[in-house]
């Protein structure tokens, strides 16, 4: 279970006079989404989605609140007054990052992360890609029995590597370089990559938005089907992708959330209930699409015809 306690999100940004002056990306969001979810985050550009996505998944500290995983927390937030740095050295005496990474509680290793721009290394080949992400998961000190995570032989992984390859359908293009793909190609390697550490939860920033509609179909059809398919082995994936088109946040999703204009807070939660396989052209589903579309036009204009 992910739990989001009060997030909130302060930068310090330099306007056109110099001056430095706060900007608020996130404002005292709190959520919980269960185990095994697909939760979409919506909303219009600069609402702090991916602000709060990459909170979620420990690469930026909050400002203000905490998130769990499981009852553990992922990253506290950075002190801010000077009783609390002193608070703070206290409790994490190491000169090295790396160090205090050692003995604090991170349990980012079942996170995994994809992002709009694909984010595969251009000089390793789709199978060297898939590689060096269960590599760098077998040298993770915390791989061991204890916490559920088995270490891998290496004859194992590049046979693992090939698998998750198959299940993209990249098999053929193992020793194909990320330029020698297309869009879409790149993106199921990216997919390929993440499913292959087996991770407890996925972590999506506009997955999709860097490719044609066809193809955008086609691969929300294919990320579906993977989830159906590793979830059906063992523990549900937890999905929780950031998007801007709202249909694709319907038809992927088991709840929508709606983020208001920046600073971003939960404006709804839309739960869709319609049982999946589903149909792009569903009523329920278009119904759920134009609640949505009306929050928005409500939002630009102060005006609107709709009940929620």
């Amino acid at each position: 279970m992910i739990e989001a306690r009060s997030i909130s999100k302060f930068f310090s940004v330099v306007n056109e006079k110099g001056l430095a002056e706060g900007l608020t990306a996130v404002l005292n969001v709190s959520l919980t989404i269960p185990d095994g979810k697909i939760v979409s985050l919506l909303g219009p550009s600069g609402c702090g989605k991916s602000t709060f996505l990459e909170i979620l998944a420990g690469l930026q500290a909050p400002t203000d609140g905490t998130i769990h995983i499981d009852g553990k927390l992922v990253l506290e937030p950075l002190p801010a007054t000077r009783k609390e740095q002193i608070a703070y050295r206290r409790r994490y005496r190491f000169i090295s990052p790396l160090a205090n990474g050692v003995f604090r509680d991170q349990p980012k290793h079942d996170i995994a992360m994809i992002f709009q721009d694909y984010a595969v290394f251009p000089w390793m080949t789709a199978l060297q890609n898939v590689v060096f992400a269960l590599k760098l998961r077998n040298a993770d000190p915390r791989s061991t029995g204890k916490t559920g995570v088995v270490k891998l032989k290496k004859g194992v992984i590049e046979e693992k590597a090939l698998f998750y390859l198959h299940q993209v359908d990249l098999a053929p293009s193992a020793h194909k370089y990320p330029s020698q793909l297309s869009g879409g190609m790149r993106q199921r390697l990216a997919l390929a990559r993440a499913l292959s550490v087996e991770p407890k939860i996925i972590l999506m920033d506009e997955p999709f938005a860097a490719v044609d509609a066809l193809t955008r179909e086609k691969l929300q059809d294919e990320l579906l089907r993977l989830l159906n398919e590793t979830g059906g082995a063992g523990t549900p994936i937890t999905v929780i992708l950031v998007t801007h088109d709202t249909q694709e946040a319907v038809y992927l999703s088991d709840e929508v959330i709606v983020f208001s204009p920046g600073p971003g807070t939960i404006r709804n939660r839309i739960p869709v209930t319609v049982k999946r396989p589903r149909a792009r052209t569903d009523p329920e589903l278009v119904e759920i699409q134009e609640r949505i579309l009306a929050m928005f036009q409500y939002d630009i204009n102060q005006e609107a015809d709709y009940s929620i």
